[in-house]
């Protein structure tokens, strides 16, 4: 997964269907090819100007400043090496740019983590992507040239740890962990880290989920409810109501019949992550969770896509279909979100970040665009429910055998304390990257970011008591401060900055939301074992297929049927009982 391309700037994991779409914002903000290069050149011109004023004649003065603001507990933490240690890792890389004479090995970032540490970082190989990378991850672990630490995925840390693959880190996780990982950490409930063991060995150091990024909510133009003089929706009967309306009277008033209904991604429903254009939404309020794993009526784990309340839903979608609720070409668009891009709908599914993209690309087409969200649609108890995502995806691991184990987690110590913004060092780094129009986090080594799981929550109450006027601004950290500045341009100069629109808007607009009343249905999470992977691939091929074509008309809803029974004989009751035995107590 290519990560680094596809956060905005608050450091949030986008899901896995958006990459490349923090690109697409920053070009829609864009005034066109020549500014943004004239841009780059003038962040280059002046880059080598911002490394000295920010570290103060160098990165010496950095290095001190934050070596001396570390806490004593912390001490073992954050030692540096006294002879250098050299660390052969892999690297992913994405939307950095270089000032002169730097690389992407030798540049201001891995300098300064070096000046921290003592760790000098030499890459096993490089990959411009998240697909290119697991490819190649996976090519290392079949030819046993393993790189000394790197970051893999559920599967690959399953088949390493098996394997025998991956050192111990249980010793070195007490001895070496700062005190601000091991909250991150704790802040999960023990999740991410028993996520990473095995047998109670710590074998990886996870990442951790933003609990925000589990819902999908529905995005409706405001100003054509307005113009229509529709309410704000909440039931399945609302959503379906104001999608005919935007598709029948003309609400962008071009005078054109070519509005067009919900869009949807092609895939249809999201698996662990959420993205825009997913209908989770509607599945949910049937109670139906489709690609997750949920708690059966014995408590132990079944498969959501083929139980009977799935069809209850299929039949409602189907019935939109037909009667152009849904987009009529959702199968054979390339990309589903063009459709809002263009302002060609006004009503989608998507998480609390599609300010980000593709609502800052709508805003750029029509700045009259008013979009609000709302956490609907409510089942017919009146509830929103929400179907949570995995704790942890990613894991950093060290090969077993390595001489410095402790030394990917000291790097993880320092790059996680600047990102949290408890470094006085990370304001040179910060305002290198200004200049560059580029972010931090793409130039650190590991693409493993840690946050606390109610990060967003906590940045939407600090920036409404700072917008309030409750709280000093300057109290603020880093990203809440720019949220805050980007709320202030916007405010000044509503729609006329992009970036500070999306940021702020988000932020704002998920109190909205992000606090409604819910019912959270928890999720079992479990990769196929190598001997099942061929297998599960081929009923996810079966089960996408099926509910396009039940959606679409092309098959009957009793066809759902015959699917859950095939899914059952042709592999799916050995998936089951994988997943079960991998969530056993």
């Amino acid at each position: 997964m290519n990560a680094a391309s596809n956060k905005p700037r608050d450091g949030r994991f986008v899901g896995e269907k958006q990459q490349g779409e923090q690109n697409r914002v920053r070009g829609a903000a864009s005034t066109g090819a020549a500014a943004a290069a004239a841009k780059i050149a003038c962040a280059l011109a002046v880059c080598a100007l911002a490394l000295t004023a920010c570290f103060g004649g160098g990165e010496g003065k950095a290095k001190d400043d934050a070596s001396a603001s570390v806490d004593p507990a912390d001490r073992q933490a954050f030692a540096k090496y006294e002879t250098p240690v050299a660390m052969r890792i892999p690297h992913q890389y994405s939307d950095i740019v270089l000032p002169e004479g730097d690389t992407s090995e030798n540049n201001f970032v891995s300098r300064y983590l070096g000046e921290q540490t003592g760790i000098s970082i030499k890459y096993a190989w490089e990959t411009p992507s998240g697909a290119q990378y697991a490819a190649t991850m996976n090519y290392a672990i079949r030819s046993g040239d393993l790189p000394d630490a790197f970051v893999v995925d559920r599967q690959q840390f399953r088949e390493l740890t098996q394997a025998g693959e991956l050192a111990d880190l249980t010793q070195t996780y007490g001895e070496y962990a700062s005190k601000l990982v091991k909250s991150i950490y704790d802040a999960t409930g023990g999740k991410a880290l028993q996520e990473a063991s095995i047998d109670g060995r710590l074998y990886g150091l996870p990442n951790v989920a933003i609990e925000a990024d589990a819902p999908t909510y529905l995005w409706v133009r405001q100003d054509w409810l307005d113009k229509l003089g529709l309410a704000a929706p909440k039931t399945l009967d609302d959503i379906s109501r104001i999608a005919k309306a935007f598709r029948q009277l003309d609400p962008d008033g071009n005078g054109k019949a070519d509005t067009v209904g919900i869009p949807v991604d092609r895939g249809m429903v999201y698996g662990e992550k959420t993205g825009n254009n997913g209908l989770n939404g509607v599945f949910a309020a049937f109670e139906a969770y489709p690609r997750k794993w949920i708690a059966g009526s014995d408590g132990r784990p079944v498969y959501g896509s083929v139980q009977r309340e799935a069809k209850d839903a299929l039949k409602l979608l189907a019935q939109w279909y037909k009667d152009g609720v849904l987009d009529q070409q959702f199968m054979l668009r390339q990309d589903s979100q063009d459709l809002v891009t263009e302002n060609k709908t006004g009503i989608f599914f998507g998480p609390w970040w599609a300010p980000y993209y593709p609502l800052s690309k709508s805003i750029s087409q029509d700045t009259k665009a008013d979009w609000r969200v709302y956490a609907v649609p409510l089942d017919e108890t009146g509830r929103f429910n929400v179907s949570d995502s995995p704790v942890t995806d990613r894991y950093l691991v060290v090969r077993k055998g390595y001489e410095h184990p402790e030394a990917a987690l000291k790097l993880l110590n320092v790059f996680t304390r600047i990102e949290r913004n408890q470094d006085p060092g990370a304001k040179g780094l910060l305002a290198v990257t200004e200049q560059l129009d580029t972010q931090l986090r793409n130039y650190y080594p590991f693409d493993l970011l840690l946050d606390y799981p109610d990060a967003i929550a906590q940045r939407h109450d600090w920036l409404a008591e700072a917008l309030d006027g409750k709280l000093d601004p300057g109290q603020l950290d880093q990203e809440t401060k720019r949220l805050y500045d980007d709320a202030q341009t916007e405010r000044e100069y509503p729609r006329k900055n992009l970036d500070a629109w999306a940021g702020s808007t988000a932020y704002q607009l998920w109190g909205s939301v992000g606090r409604a009343e819910s019912v959270k249905v928890a999720s079992f999470f479990a990769d196929p074992p190598p001997s099942l992977a061929t297998m599960w691939t081929n009923l996810q091929s079966l089960e996408t297929e099926t509910y396009a074509k039940i959606i679409t008309g092309e098959l009957p809803l009793s066809a759902f049927d015959a699917f859950a029974q095939r899914w059952h004989a042709e592999g799916g009751d050995k998936m089951t009982e994988a997943v079960r035995e991998a969530n056993r107590g």
